[in-house]
């Protein structure tokens, strides 16, 4: 006897406030589908994408005009602006699953929030698996060969598919400008020890000294491994330090088990938010996947969505008042979630880290305002005496946000748990009728969820 394989429902999660977002979307498709995935018919694709519309002054249709032919290969999609979020936050607070704080955690503005959005919809909506891109990373990788760049299609999509089955997280590599940090030609205002020392103060699991020398060395570009992609090997993620590390985005989450999916978070106006979900997976089986995504960092190389491949990667040097800008835009960043971060992987040496932090950056901020020419870095040393004095605040909510989530997901399993194979007839109507980009509503008001008075009686 044959048995008809379960169709695997996939969450495609993208975090989005760009206009060139529905070529990057239509690329990761066409990717998919040229990989000769379009045969597969027990894989369900379903796009969740979470717009700003105040990011880059976009509007609705550069997320929702997505070309037809789009449309046909991925199964639905759903588009969550404020108002959507606004509704679902209201009605899991008359619902009485949390009340309007527990809320104002878990939803709104900012990075985490609107990851957690994502999150929320890809669980509500039945999915097995999501997997969370980002509008500036791309699927390719650069390879450097001698005095040239290679470049190599990655198959993002179905690698994650492939190896998240029997692990709860798979995460990807990274390559390109990988951090928004410019190219730096060392002298007497700015030495490599002087930076070494500013990057050491901020350093995160992504920023540290080792690797940013390295892409210096480079030119301020990762390149992607030739041995990662031939080889085509996993690897599994140990805990360093209470944590285990992964990225926002080339990211695998598998759904099936809720005891195991945890909420993103960062403190108000930082970012941080894939590291702080990294203090909480300690107890998660998270896999190391072998395919890259190139990351655009200064939205210089949007042409390789159009298939123009550069022999040669650009040195982006800070002498220009945009890129000197965005590098001091990640820095406020970082620094305004690193004394959470040593707060929750350093409690007992708290007080000692802070300290030296503050006697590095007193010593380099100088030099970097003279390097830059740029006043404004002053402000860094202002942030971090404000986020170490608000530090026991945010953990609080850190804490407060992770029991929300729990509650949240003990909701959905009790109310409004759809079951798969009345989802996957749900899906076969809706598509039926022309209606891909649909939302749950529009599933709890489908004929699979309410047959007529007469089904009923038969």
């Amino acid at each position: 006897m044959i048995t008809e394989k379960k169709k695997i429902n996939v969450g495609i999660g993208f975090v989005t406030g760009r206009k060139n977002f529905k070529d990057v979307v239509k690329t990761y498709i066409y990717n998919w589908n040229e990989s000769g995935n379009e045969k597969n018919k027990n894989i369900s694709l379903n796009l969740f994408v979470a717009y700003d519309l105040k990011y880059t002054g976009t509007k609705v249709s550069d997320y929702k005009n997505i070309d037809q032919e789009i449309m046909e290969i991925v199964d639905s999609a759903f588009y969550i602006g404020n108002p959507s979020i606004i509704n679902e936050a209201q009605y899991l607070v008359e619902k009485k699953a949390i009340n309007t704080e527990e809320a104002n955690l878990i939803f709104g503005e900012g990075y985490a929030k609107k990851r957690n959005t994502v999150l929320y919809f890809a669980i509500k909506n039945r999915m097995d698996y999501l997997i969370f891109l980002d509008d500036d990373e791309y699927p390719v990788a650069n390879i450097k060969i001698a005095d040239t760049t290679a470049w190599k299609g990655q198959q993002i999509l179905s690698t994650h598919i492939k190896n998240i089955k029997n692990v709860n997280i798979t995460h990807g590599h990274h390559c390109g400008y990988i951090s928004p940090i410019p190219y730096i030609e060392f002298n007497d205002k700015l030495t490599e020890d002087d930076f070494r020392i500013f990057i050491e103060s901020i350093s995160n699991d992504i920023v540290n000294w080792e690797s940013i020398k390295q892409k210096m060395d480079d030119g301020g570009v990762t390149y992607a491994d030739r041995d990662i992609i031939n080889k085509g090997a996993t690897k599994v993620v140990d805990k360093v330090s209470g944590m285990k590390f992964i990225s926002g985005a080339n990211l695998g989450l598998n759904l099936k088990k809720t005891d195991k999916i945890f909420p993103f978070y960062n403190p108000p106006g930082a970012r941080g938010e894939d590291t702080f979900l990294s203090t909480s997976i300690g107890k998660c089986d998270v896999l190391k996947v072998p395919c890259y995504t190139f990351h655009d960092g200064f939205g210089i190389y949007k042409n390789l969505l159009n298939g123009v491949l550069p022999k040669e990667m650009k040195k982006i040097k800070a002498d220009s008042g945009k890129n000197t800008k965005r590098f001091l835009k990640a820095a406020i960043g970082w620094v305004r979630y690193k004394p959470l971060l040593l707060y929750i992987t350093q409690r007992d040496n708290y007080e000692a880290e802070i300290i030296k932090m503050r006697a590095n950056l007193t010593y380099v901020i100088p030099k970097l305002c003279d390097y830059f020419g740029n006043e404004e870095f002053k402000s860094i040393l202002f942030e971090l005496e404000y986020y170490n004095a608000h530090v026991e605040d945010h953990y609080k909510d850190f804490i407060k946000t992770k029991a929300t989530w729990k509650k949240i997901l003990e909701f959905l399993e009790k109310n409004d748990s759809i079951p798969e194979l009345v989802l996957e007839r749900v899906q076969d109507i809706m598509k039926e009728k022309g209606m891909n980009n649909f939302t749950a509503d529009d599933i709890m008001k489908s004929p699979a969820m309410n047959p007529s008075k007469d089904a009923k009686k038969k």
